[in-house]
């Protein structure tokens, strides 16, 4: 397959999430694509709005789901723009899946702490699936999640059936609530759900995404609470452009986000120019 052109697809489904947010579900329209396409969570496609532009974008699906995937978008630029006019049947280009997922052979047989800020939580979405789908791989599995507002969380239909499962537990936060809405969580930043959080370092990994801030202070709490710099996995997904290290757009010291990411080790991540936190 040449790696640089898309494969068409169609959108199946639209989901709105939150004033700002939708989930797109889309199928390729080859058979023979649809059939071998497979990806590891925390990897991304390139969506392209022909006439428009190009965008990397976060698989946010189930991993072991066949024949569709989803991506969850926020409406923040002229691409995004652009897809949040689509309908469904309508038609989109894909390139992917590129880069580098989550560590979760290395987390198998061990506690996985997920904290997740805003729509941090998408690219982290499909790691909940195979854990839930996959418990006996994994020991005690939690999540911290904080967004601005209530109605800012995403996939608040999932909570029910994420906390239900085995060893499974859910943490949420808010920076501010409303008047008038209901709320029996936290309220504060999501490090704030530190306090609450039963996952110690010993037999620990921890994946992070989210705003950069977010991320920043995340692990410098984690590190004072004793997790250590291997430990600790984050999402640097920005600036990419091409997908697939050839540009140079999102090298940052001898890494290329697209390629060597956009999961990196907080060991890798640190001695870098430029880096995020």
């Amino acid at each position: 397959m040449n790696i640089y052109r898309p494969s068409l697809a169609v959108i199946e489904k639209i989901n709105q999430e939150t004033r700002d947010t939708r989930t797109f579900t889309l199928r390729f329209l080859d058979d023979d694509i649809r059939e071998k396409y497979k990806f590891n969570p925390g990897q991304f496609n390139m969506i392209s709005i022909f006439g428009v532009g190009e965008a990397p974008f976060s698989i946010t699906s189930d991993p072991d789901a066949k024949g569709i995937f989803e991506h969850t978008i926020r409406m923040v630029g002229s691409v995004t723009n652009a897809i949040f006019k689509l309908r469904e049947g309508d038609i989109v280009g894909v390139r992917g899946p590129f880069g580098k997922g989550w560590p979760l052979d290395e987390a198998k047989g061990k506690d996985l702490l997920i904290v997740a800020g805003g729509i941090g939580i998408a690219p982290l979405r499909p790691v909940i699936y195979y854990t839930i789908k996959h418990r006996d791989e994994f020991n005690k599995v939690e999540v911290l999640y904080g967004a601005r507002t209530p109605g800012d969380l995403l996939y608040v239909d999932e909570y029910d059936q994420w906390k239900q499962a085995k060893n499974f537990r859910l943490l949420l936060t808010v920076d501010a609530v409303p008047k008038g809405v209901k709320w029996d969580h936290r309220v504060g930043v999501v490090t704030k759900l530190f306090e609450d959080m039963e996952t110690k370092p010993d037999n620990s990994i921890v994946l992070v995404c989210g705003p950069e801030i977010m991320m920043k202070f995340a692990v410098k709490g984690l590190l004072e609470r004793g997790f250590s710099k291997r430990q600790i996995y984050l999402s640097m997904e920005r600036r990419m452009k091409c997908g697939v290290g050839k540009c140079g757009h999102c090298q940052i010291g001898s890494k290329y986000v697209c390629k060597d990411g956009p999961v990196f080790s907080y060991d890798e991540v640190e001695p870098l120019p430029d880096k995020i936190v």
